[in-house]
């Protein structure tokens, strides 16, 4: 069973201290690897490492800046199994609501820092010899919804630069792949989950008429990282419950 375990592996995840992120932390600790967890708070570290005592460190750095992500590049170790970008957030408006610098935190949170991040822990990926990079996008990022233009724009793009450094990357023996998840009960989207009629379209939208939890989300992107996909890269995979799928509900 070898292939569906990371024992001895090394993992790094962005914005790994609360919700799909702290949640890929459980995972991949539970599946044996060691896990190194990015958070802008240290007291969200501080929690996590007290949850897996040994198996665990923490980086507090801010991956939109270049000082962070020296910190991050600083603490890695010299090889690198998995990179999971999970950092990332989103301010909802219309393009006419947006100034530059708003449109450019957005952009560079969940576009620009994971690819600057990539490129500065790319010698540590190859000399892993088998490494996943997995990006945590968005369904936003593949069909249009209300969640603003900079933020569908940048996870589009996050989705066609696994593309483009799946096929890059690929004679390194480095993979990479995203996971686009939809609504999932964090306490990032809790105030739009706890309005009823916001709710209810989210739950009419979806096949299987529930929100994601975390662990769901984290799962898929976990096992991405593992021996057992080893021929799977520069894919997109949406973990949504069947939402972009659906045309019209199903009518019996």
């Amino acid at each position: 069973m070898s292939s569906w375990r990371l024992d001895g592996k090394t993992a790094l995840v962005t914005g790994g201290s609360k919700g799909i992120g702290r949640a890929v932390v459980d995972e991949l600790v539970a599946l044996g690897a060691h896990v190194i967890v990015v958070a802008r708070s240290q007291a969200g570290i501080d929690e996590t490492l007290a949850a897996h005592p040994g198996k665990v460190t923490g980086i507090a750095a801010d991956v939109t800046s270049a000082a962070g992500r020296a910190r991050i590049v600083g603490a890695a170790p010299a090889t690198l199994d998995v990179l999971v970008h999970n950092a990332g957030g989103n301010i909802r408006r219309p393009l006419t609501g947006y100034d530059d610098e708003t449109i450019a935190q957005i952009v560079s949170l969940n576009l620009l820092s994971p690819l600057s991040l990539s490129r500065e822990l790319h010698g540590r990926l190859v000399a892993a010899g088998q490494a996943s990079v997995i990006h945590v996008g968005s369904v936003a990022g593949i069909i249009a919804l209300g969640t603003g233009v900079a933020y569908g724009a940048a996870k589009a793009g996050l989705a066609q630069a696994t593309r483009t450094l799946a096929l890059e990357w690929a004679s390194t023996g480095i993979r990479v792949n995203t996971v686009a998840p939809w609504y999932t009960r964090t306490d990032l989207v809790a105030p739009v989950l706890a309005q009823p009629k916001r709710l209810e379209a989210i739950l009419a939208r979806t096949p299987l008429g529930r929100v994601a939890e975390p662990v769901e989300v984290a799962r898929a992107i976990v096992f991405l990282a593992l021996p057992a996909a080893s021929y799977i890269t520069g894919q997109c995979l949406a973990v949504d419950g069947g939402m972009s799928i659906q045309g019209l509900p199903y009518a019996p």
